[in-house]
């Protein structure tokens, strides 16, 4: 078992923040799910486990490193760790490879703050088929949580930092606001959403800045038949996703 005080253990603890992320390019994924795919994506540069973990997954742990359930609790930013976390490498492509491959559905958030509903919207951009996330300031999408939450989607699409001006003129910029000129039924209807198209969705708190409103080519409102006062940010994002989704592939 190595020690607490281990060199490779004390390096991956400093992964826990954000700025010794930007320095070193690499980042913690937590449990069996996340480590499940950061193996696939060929990404695990270095595996931690707890005696429990090895014995719960012997399929993921190959070459792993033994340690306590106290360190591996020092490496996770979530209330329950796992015992089992590896050490990735952060490698995605810029935002202007992204947009010069010519995508058809992207998805553009401005200063997201919760780390799980980031992570979400993550995997929700992959299962609906997105073809990247771009993060214009806010939390950070490689945090413990947001990768957690991500489920392993994080190592399936390029998740890039940038700013959202930068998708004007790649492709249609939808911008997602309870006061939206079009509502989501209409676009449907009219065969809008079967273009190529960026959703670009706000802070739970503040929404979208004036600015990002003002560019875009519309803004969307979804519809609320009932007597919601409005959709959380995620699930906001998975109703604009498959619809995009399904008139996409129509």
């Amino acid at each position: 078992m190595l020690s607490s005080s281990n060199a490779r253990l004390a390096a991956a603890r400093r992964l826990t923040r954000r700025a010794a992320r930007r320095e070193t390019g690499r980042f913690l994924a937590e449990g069996a799910q996340a480590v499940r795919e950061a193996l696939v994506a060929d990404a695990v540069l270095e595996l931690f486990a707890t005696a429990e973990a090895m014995s719960r997954h012997p399929s993921l742990v190959e070459g792993a490193s033994e340690i306590s359930a106290k360190d591996a609790a020092a490496l996770s930013e979530t209330v329950t760790p796992q015992g089992l976390v590896a050490v990735c490498a952060l490698t995605q492509p810029s935002l202007a490879s992204v947009l010069a491959g010519g995508p058809r559905l992207l998805v553009g958030l401005s200063s997201p703050s919760d780390p799980g509903n980031l992570g979400t919207i993550i995997r929700t951009a992959d299962a609906s088929g997105a073809d990247a996330v771009v993060v214009d300031g806010g939390v950070d999408p490689y945090n413990g949580k947001a990768v957690r939450a991500s489920a392993g989607s994080l190592f399936h699409l390029p998740v890039v930092s940038g700013p959202l001006a930068s998708l004007s003129g790649a492709v249609q910029v939808l911008a997602t606001t309870g006061g939206g000129a079009r509502s989501l039924d209409d676009l449907l209807d009219d065969g809008t959403l079967a273009r190529s198209t960026a959703w670009l969705f706000g802070s739970e708190a503040h929404g979208l800045p004036p600015s990002v409103l003002a560019a875009a080519d519309a803004t969307v409102r979804i519809p609320i038949h009932g007597r919601a006062e409005s959709l959380n940010v995620a699930m906001a994002a998975a109703v604009c996703l498959y619809a995009s989704a399904r008139a996409q592939r129509r």
